[in-house]
């Protein structure tokens, strides 16, 4: 045998191996991933229920009746609003906060542990904790008497409903990305700010010609996860306010839930779940796009 054979049977084998030891691996993602993908994207093209008369073939009415209704545009709207004003602060506090804490500072590592507890906490109980605090009669308003005429409605106001769940979501995410931007930190060498501060550099421009560049792969994933659990919100919506007061909070998540098994529309909740889907492969697309162009 030659020498040439010799080194195609054995990357023969080695593939092989390969092959074998991912199979497990790839039989559950197939299972419990991609399987329901392609189930999902075909029950977006059909109707009925699974109890009552059964599943038919409609084409793509679903995605007609979805791009022609009202209410599917004003919870896209709001999805769109919810997740810019809640990445937005997710993203600027903590990195503040990560700067600040990755410094010698006294009870340092108290504070880290306590910036983390929401990031742990269950998201129903806080949600039943924030609906608690922003009833009408609430504590919140009773924080506020001095310096308002009438207790603010917060959770049936279609002005400020949809703040509070901000509120919460930015609150239960921060945590986390404090503990992103802490590792991302850890990885930028002393000797940059050590030389920047020989050259007279001062706290500020240390941070946005040092600190930012050197966390922006930090950044992006922040960014992405961030954008990502935000969308698929669920359990606060559910919690706090049911989607309403006028549709107002009714979120994406919680649109599909209630076509699905509210109203047993199973193709038009599979329907917008592929949009949701679409959306997510989007924000997944300009990562690695930022990411190889980095």
């Amino acid at each position: 045998m030659t020498k040439s054979n010799s080194f195609s049977s054995w990357l023969d084998q080695d593939t092989f191996a390969a092959w074998l030891f991912l199979a497990p691996a790839l039989i559950l993602l197939g299972v419990f991933l991609f399987y329901p993908i392609v189930y999902l994207l075909y029950l977006s093209f059909t109707t009925g229920s699974f109890t009552v008369s059964g599943i038919q073939w409609v084409g793509g009415r679903n995605y007609w009746r979805l791009f022609t209704d009202a209410d599917f545009w004003q919870v896209i709207g709001n999805t769109a609003y919810f997740t810019v004003a809640t990445v937005i602060p997710t993203i600027i506090i903590p990195l503040g906060l990560a700067v600040l804490l990755n410094r010698s500072l006294a009870l340092r590592g108290i504070l880290r542990a306590a910036y983390f507890i929401p990031s742990i906490t269950s998201l129903v109980a806080v949600g039943l904790a924030f609906r608690w605090l922003f009833q009408t009669d609430g504590p919140i308003n009773n924080l506020l008497i001095p310096w308002i005429s009438n207790p603010i409605p917060w959770l049936s106001s279609t002005t400020w409903a949809m703040p509070v769940l901000i509120l919460l979501s930015s609150w239960k995410q921060l945590g986390f990305n404090l503990v992103v931007f802490l590792a991302g930190l850890q990885i930028i060498p002393q000797s940059r700010y050590e030389a920047a501060e020989l050259d007279g550099a001062d706290a500020w421009a240390q941070f946005w010609y040092i600190t930012i560049p050197g966390l922006k792969p930090t950044l992006i994933f922040a960014i992405l996860t961030t954008a990502i659990f935000t969308l698929r919100s669920f359990e606060q919506v559910y919690v706090i306010t049911g989607g309403g007061p006028l549709n107002s909070t009714n979120l994406l998540v919680y649109y599909i839930y209630e076509q699905a098994f509210a109203r047993f529309e199973f193709g038009y909740a599979a329907a917008a779940a592929t949009i949701l889907l679409a959306i997510a492969f989007v924000f997944v697309y300009f990562y690695l796009r930022i990411w190889n162009t980095k």
